[in-house]
């Protein structure tokens, strides 16, 4: 990149620190205070591991017809919990205290054959780890499959899944980071409602914990679920959340990591928002990074379709750049400001989702109300039968 270019590039991103670029505001439509979905009951996408056909101008895609919302059966105490590294592995020094730590709460534990296993900076082979988590889809003693990390790989393995398989054996199925890429897919092709929340390898401490049981261990909406670990009525807040664009939406949840919500657009895979509430986190990215999976979001319209975003916590996204990048930067808030602000769509910025020690289990698929201005977002319904 020349001096003078970068020098105009700078200038522009500094200059983009309140609202939008006018090239981007040029090519973006602006949306409601607070936006309704047309229709709150459930259509989510399923479809088989394989191609299928739907016809638009002419050419294949992939969209099947839609299914009902399903929820898979509450997690007991005794329930077995299956580990498995759909994506990158662990020593195995860390798979057994993941083990042992689900075991001290109460559950029984699988151990996957590829915990441990390396290749590259995958835990197996594609076909190696897709076998693995089928298996455990259709194993009837398997009530919960649960990731042990996340790293890199989901992506991989997705045209080996049997979504008809996965809506046949419903089951609570759980991960978060990189996992972004599964429960989503799990969500819109098998309509089962899946969970973006802890890892095996994740601490339960109390706030982890409450969240985890309240949305996967009870038929009843997981309720509000403060800092101090304390669940009080029936909605979540976070006093050291900010609103962004107030006002209030309902939908259904989605998203996860902002890096996989990015990779995934313009694949079968595709995260659909409209109408839903998009939830985003992300970890050790710089803001340069975070403002241009934002603004692809916005010009695919992602963000503008949507009926209110949460966004969760960006850990370790600021401080000094690194060796060869800009100086100066902008804040994550400024970025998120300058590209949400535009829209009038609610949003909130700060809830407790994302690479932290204390996080909340966020049930996708699940119908929920986000009030921006009260910077609450409450589950509407069950995500477990």
């Amino acid at each position: 990149m020349s001096v003078p270019y970068r020098r105009r590039f700078l200038q522009a991103l500094i200059g983009g620190a309140i609202a939008l670029p006018a090239v981007l505001r040029s090519q973006i439509q602006t949306g409601p205070e607070s936006k309704q979905p047309a229709d709150t009951t459930q259509t989510p996408k399923p479809a088989t591991g394989h191609r299928t056909e739907r016809k638009k101008k002419g050419k294949e895609n992939d969209a099947p017809p839609a299914l009902a919302l399903l929820k898979p059966p509450a997690l007991v105490a005794g329930s077995t919990i299956a580990l498995v590294a759909p994506a990158s592995g662990v020593s195995r020094a860390e798979a057994v205290d993941a083990a042992a730590s689900l075991r001290n709460l109460g559950f029984n534990v699988k151990m996957g054959e590829y915990l441990t296993a390396s290749f590259g900076y995958l835990a197996a082979e594609d076909s190696k780890r897709a076998t693995e988590f089928m298996k455990f889809v259709r194993d009837p003693e398997v009530n919960c499959i649960m990731a042990v990390r996340g790293g890199y790989g989901v992506m991989r393995i997705l045209p080996l899944l049997d979504f008809a398989a996965i809506r046949a054996n419903p089951k609570v199925i759980m991960g978060y980071s990189d996992i972004t890429a599964l429960v989503n897919p799990i969500f819109q092709r098998a309509g089962l409602v899946a969970f973006h929340g802890p890892v095996a390898t994740s601490t339960f401490d109390p706030y982890t914990l409450d969240s985890f049981r309240r949305t996967v261990m009870s038929a009843a909406p997981a309720g509000q679920f403060e800092q101090s670990g304390e669940f009080q009525g029936s909605v979540f807040s976070e006093a050291r959340a900010a609103t962004i664009v107030p006002g209030k939406a309902q939908g259904r949840l989605v998203g996860g990591n902002l890096s996989l919500v990015t990779a995934l657009m313009g694949t079968p895979y595709e995260i659909d928002t409209a109408g839903k509430i998009l939830f985003i986190e992300e970890v050790e990215e710089p803001p340069y990074h975070i403002d241009r999976m934002l603004t692809q979001l916005a010009l695919g319209g992602k963000l503008q379709s949507a009926a209110g975003v949460a966004i969760g916590r960006f850990n370790k996204c600021e401080g000094p750049m690194r060796s060869g990048e800009f100086r100066m930067s902008l804040s994550i808030e400024q970025i998120v400001r300058g590209i949400l602000e535009p829209l009038k769509i609610p949003t909130v910025y700060g809830l407790a989702i994302g690479h932290i020690k204390s996080k909340l289990t966020v049930p996708v698929g699940a119908l929920a109300t986000l009030d921006a201005s009260a910077k609450t977002i409450r589950i509407d319904e069950a995500a477990v039968s």
